[in-house]
């Protein structure tokens, strides 16, 4: 532990596939939260830590968007709630190549921030990679924000930088509740960034600006931690990810994962065994695939990922079942 240690808590929340887990391990310098098309690729009520010489940022993904047809656990119900109230600075991410959800913050994401007004708010404006017209940058900005950041009225000038909002005429300082269903975007935003969490651009910028507003407080996680979730939590999840992956629709949200052993080898390596237990036969074909080939992928790609992570040999086994 360092003499001055200085402390940020993070709470990230976002539409499904805003690239929350992606952006958090871009920020953590290794892939520790599972990464999908899929919605709810991240179940895990878990929290990444950076630690930068004398600060630590602690990074919480949250769950706002939850579908009736995928029952998750019924504390995940309540997390974004705890993540966001125990949170220094709230980062709201927006997929900024979805044009469906883009013009507006989801419900959700509102009644979150609206609920927490005083925890100081950053906007992201995600994959911005993926859009020709860098001018739409702009308009988003404007309607994300209702014009106002830092509570002062914009006018934006360039979409050239990742932080680009310059300041004009003072606006409201502190948030007026109103009627949620009359709101497309949050007028207390502290910051905007604009990046690509998948490619790394402009991640370093964002970097930097939270470790800067980290304040004097005790570190959490020794410095050496990457992750409040135990080494079983991150395999189940990383094979969970190849899963949702690699099988189509609903069938990956049946597959229970049993871990049938979990033990060091004579050469220092990871022996990992697994069950998939599935509800049906066809299930089970469709998981292990012609000849195995989709098993054999998954527990190739997986056992790969997990080498990354604990920087150590690994041999995983995958074994599918039908549940009886």
């Amino acid at each position: 532990m360092c003499s001055n240690p200085k402390v940020l808590r993070i709470a990230i929340i976002g539409a499904p596939n805003a690239g929350k887990s992606t952006l958090s391990n871009r920020l953590l310098g290794r892939k520790v939260f599972p990464v999908s098309k899929k919605v709810h690729t991240t179940r895990c009520k878990a929290q990444g830590v950076v630690t930068d010489e004398d600060t630590q940022l602690c990074v919480w993904l949250t769950h706002l968007h939850l579908s009736f047809r995928h029952k998750l656990d019924e504390a995940m119900l309540t997390d974004p709630w705890d993540s966001v109230k125990h949170a220094d600075l709230v980062l709201v991410l927006v997929d900024v190549s979805d044009h469906w959800t883009r013009n507006s913050l989801s419900r959700e994401v509102l009644k979150c921030l609206s609920q927490f007004p005083q925890i100081p708010s950053v906007l992201i404006l995600n994959k911005v990679d993926l859009l020709k017209k860098k001018f739409i940058l702009l308009e988003l900005v404007t309607e994300l924000t209702e014009g106002i950041v830092n509570g002062k009225k914009l006018e934006v000038r360039s979409a050239s930088k990742s932080s680009l909002v310059t300041e004009e005429a003072q606006g409201p300082k502190h948030y007026e509740p109103r009627d949620l269903k009359n709101m497309k975007g949050w007028p207390c935003f502290r910051e905007i960034f604009m990046l690509s969490a998948l490619h790394g651009e402009e991640v370093d910028v964002l970097k930097r600006y939270l470790l800067m507003q980290a304040k004097p407080g005790p570190w959490e996680f020794h410095s050496g931690v990457l992750t409040s979730q135990s080494p079983q939590e991150i395999c189940d999840n990383i094979i969970r990810e190849k899963i949702l992956e690699y099988l189509p629709l609903e069938v990956p949200y049946g597959v229970i994962q049993v871990t049938e052993m979990w033990e060091e080898g004579p050469s220092g390596e990871l022996l990992i065994a697994q069950n998939l237990l599935v509800p049906r036969k066809s299930h089970m074909m469709m998981l292990i695939g012609k000849g195995g080939k989709v098993i054999s992928r998954i527990a190739q790609e997986a056992g790969q990922d997990l080498m990354n992570v604990f920087l150590c040999d690994v041999r995983l086994k995958l074994k599918v079942e039908v549940k009886s």
